[in-house]
């Protein structure tokens, strides 16, 4: 029963909402016809009543009390008078329609309306059905007169009404029910619409929004519910292809390491010292990935729960030392670390710390024509970092897009780089609450100076 239940139930919402309507119609429409059925039932025995009565009294002015003993007048229209008419008078039958016989139902019935003495009627449930009607006259004869109709005309014209009622009822039922279909699909084919466009923005990441300009009310609502999601969407995915980006150009450095280890491990026979020294780089290769990975992923769980890890502090000049000793290239670039004071502490994780400087070097020494300078300093609350080359610097065009994602100042000059470095270093030191900037007044290469809380 329940399943069938469940099988009768729309599944769709203008099915549910049509029915609800067409429900709600009947509900109403059954309590209006019962009503209508009753009041016009009540009033045609009114009616009846009515006939009788004036019948009744009619009837009345033909009888002479005024005697010792009562007695009925004759009149032009006896007939008519004394159809369906019992006339009593001290207590005893004067007359009575000749179709009634004596102790017949509807006899008996007019003789107890005459006992009761007061103005009443009754119906006679037979076939037809008969209304009586009693009418007692003053004077001390007890005399009275009872007057008869016959129902079925009444009760047929009451039956029609109803059938009548039932079928403007079904008429209006099955209107309503396609009327309310009609607007409710026309009223949700917005719905619809705003629901596909949805589907489709989000599927892609489109900047497109519904917003809330000649909308009414409730889809108005609506779309801005749908665009907080579609810019959430959008932010998901805008995030998702930015760590992926960002792990492929970080993870690219470390692979290229182990390649280029291995196919010189492959080239020829080696000792048992190379190949020892071959496993160490692969294995420092190797942990790089793994501290990469967990670097940005961690970043981007923070920023997906809105929220930072606590810092740490890290020893800036040894992470600093270890980075230039595994980019420099000594047959062409000479790298040269400059500090102020042997221990320089940023409040950042050493991994962090890393990710940040690393796309600095990583194009010092790539753009450096001889030597790359990093010179660290401490200032009254922050740690500067200044990571200078002498190369041909950055043109003067590129410089506002230097930090933006994807975007090369020569894609055609050599280089596999993806655009995505600077940017990351610079979205990681703000992430700790410092910063990423380039020089433009520095007069020969280029000049980037990385700032960073004190530890």
């Amino acid at each position: 029963m329940k399943r069938l239940a469940q099988r009768l139930v729309p599944r769709t919402l203008r099915g549910r909402l049509s029915l609800v309507a067409l429900t709600t119609a009947a509900l109403i429409m059954t309590l209006l016809t019962f009503v209508f059925n009753l009041a016009i039932t009540r009033h045609l025995q009114h009616q009846v009543d009515a006939e009788l009565r004036n019948r009744a009294e009619a009837v009345a002015t033909t009888i002479d009390t005024s005697g010792p003993r009562a007695r009925v007048l004759e009149t032009a229209n006896d007939h008519l008078l004394d159809t369906n008419v019992w006339i009593y008078a001290d207590g005893r039958l004067l007359e009575r329609p000749p179709s009634a016989p004596l102790h017949s139902p509807l006899s008996d019935a007019a003789d107890n309306l005459a006992d009761q003495r007061r103005r009443t009627c009754t119906t006679d449930a037979g076939q037809p059905p008969m209304r009586q009607c009693a009418l007692p006259l003053p004077g001390n004869h007890a005399a009275g007169v009872v007057t008869a109709m016959s129902l079925g005309p009444y009760r047929s014209s009451a039956d029609t009404l109803l059938v009548a009622s039932l079928a403007l009822d079904a008429a209006m039922l099955a209107c309503t029910y396609v009327l309310t279909r009609l607007s409710l699909g026309r009223a949700l084919r917005p719905m619809q619409s705003m629901t596909d466009k949805a589907a489709q923005w989000s599927a892609v990441g489109s900047e497109a929004r519904f917003g809330a300009e000649h909308q009414p009310v409730e889809l108005a609502r609506l779309g801005g519910s749908l665009d907080v999601l579609l810019d959430r969407i959008r932010t998901v995915l805008r995030h998702e292809r930015q760590l992926t980006g960002e792990l492929s150009h970080e993870l690219r450095t470390p692979l290229t390491r182990m390649v280029v280890e291995l196919d010189w491990w492959q080239m020829r026979p080696r000792s048992v010292r190379e190949t020892l020294e071959t496993h160490r780089v692969l294995t420092e290769a190797a942990q790089s990935m793994r501290t990469i990975c967990d670097t940005l992923l961690d970043d981007a769980r923070d920023r997906a729960l809105d929220h930072s890890a606590v810092p740490g502090t890290t020893d800036v000049v040894p992470t600093l030392e270890r980075l230039l000793l595994r980019s420099s290239t000594p047959d062409r670039i000479k790298t040269t670390l400059e500090t102020g004071a042997p221990v320089v502490q940023a409040a950042t994780a050493p991994a962090l710390l890393e990710r940040i400087l690393s796309p600095l070097l990583a194009n010092a020494v790539r753009y450096a024509r001889t030597t790359v300078t990093v010179a660290v300093r401490r200032t009254a609350d922050a740690v500067r970092i200044d990571v200078t080359d002498d190369g041909p610097g950055v043109p003067e065009a590129f410089v506002g897009d230097l930090f933006v994602p994807g975007r090369r100042a020569e894609p055609g000059d050599g280089h596999d780089g993806a655009g995505l470095g600077l940017p990351l270093a610079r979205r990681l030191a703000v992430s700790v609450g410092g910063d990423v900037t380039f020089d433009p007044g520095n007069a020969s290469g280029a000049r980037f100076t990385v700032s960073l809380p004190a530890g």
